[in-house]
């Protein structure tokens, strides 16, 4: 008998958690679904972000997965107000709402998009100093509440 669980909003058996994709007699642990990637690309850590962005310039590789890659950005708000470069945050925080909607699990991940959304603003603001940085987290808080109350 097989026991399923439930990882990112998907029902997966335990076999299927992790493929083993062997290359030249040395083994490679991968992940193996769609829910496992799509949590792994939406936490709140630098790591996960870089990831993200890595897999969104080599979306190609995850085709097989139909995962939902559009995005309007930061919607109607700037993209880069006052020069910040808010741009690639808005385009994972889209990828996380877009395809946790589409798992049918948006509700029980959306407080975590959106903390992972104003994690990657503040890393943002992070590269700034002095009355520069205050200004990028100003913005930052601004748009992080507009998500988490409108969003």
């Amino acid at each position: 008998m097989r026991r399923s669980r439930v990882v990112a909003g998907f029902a997966v058996t335990s076999a299927t958690l992790l493929t083993i994709v062997g290359s030249a007699g040395t083994a490679t642990a991968a992940p193996a679904d769609k829910g496992q990637l799509l949590s792994s690309w939406t936490q709140t850590s630098a790591s996960s972000s870089s990831a993200f962005h890595t897999a969104r310039a080599n979306k190609g590789q995850y085709s097989e997965y139909n995962f939902d890659w559009s995005t309007d950005k930061c919607s109607s708000s700037p993209d880069n107000p006052f020069g910040f470069p808010f741009e690639n945050s808005c385009i994972r925080h889209d990828f996380g709402y877009r395809n946790y909607k589409k798992a049918g699990s948006f509700d029980a991940n959306k407080a975590r998009l959106d903390s992972a959304f104003y994690a990657d603003l503040k890393r943002v603001c992070n590269r700034y100093s002095g009355a520069t940085k205050t200004s990028c987290n100003a913005l930052a808080w601004t748009y992080y509440q507009a998500v988490k109350h409108l969003g």
